[in-house]
């Protein structure tokens, strides 16, 4: 990666080189949409539910200016919960910057002054 971070951590589950590869892959996709990100962390993570039962649960946070985004995605399987955590945090970042162009297109506010503003001559030395 460029000059981001992503920092990928485990919870209650030994992470394998393919695993870090995958996510890396992922989350690199979020790092060409936008380039002022600063920070990607993931946590993946493992509960059982049952004795035959696990759940695996994809946590990203993207730290940037403004608030941070922040989801959780609890999937049977690691790689869908991993898929659709990138998927939400994306959509996530696409209505962010939409939502930032119509900010800039139509301002909150008008500009309203008050007073004429009075007429200068001027004059040529």
């Amino acid at each position: 990666m460029n000059d981001h971070e992503l920092i990928i951590s485990g919870n209650h589950l030994e992470l394998t080189s393919r695993m870090k590869k995958m996510v890396e892959s992922k989350t690199e996709k979020l790092f060409n949409h936008e380039a002022r990100i600063q920070r990607i962390r993931v946590e993946l993570g493992c509960h059982e539910l049952t004795s035959s039962q696990t759940e695996y649960s994809a946590k990203g946070h993207i730290e940037m200016n403004g608030k941070p985004l922040i989801v959780n995605e609890k999937r049977e399987h690691l790689y869908e919960a991993v898929d659709e955590m990138v998927t939400k945090l994306d959509r996530m970042l696409r209505r962010r910057s939409r939502l930032r162009v119509v900010k800039r297109k139509h301002p909150k506010h008008a500009l309203d002054i008050p007073a004429e503003i009075p007429k200068v001559e001027t004059t040529t030395v």
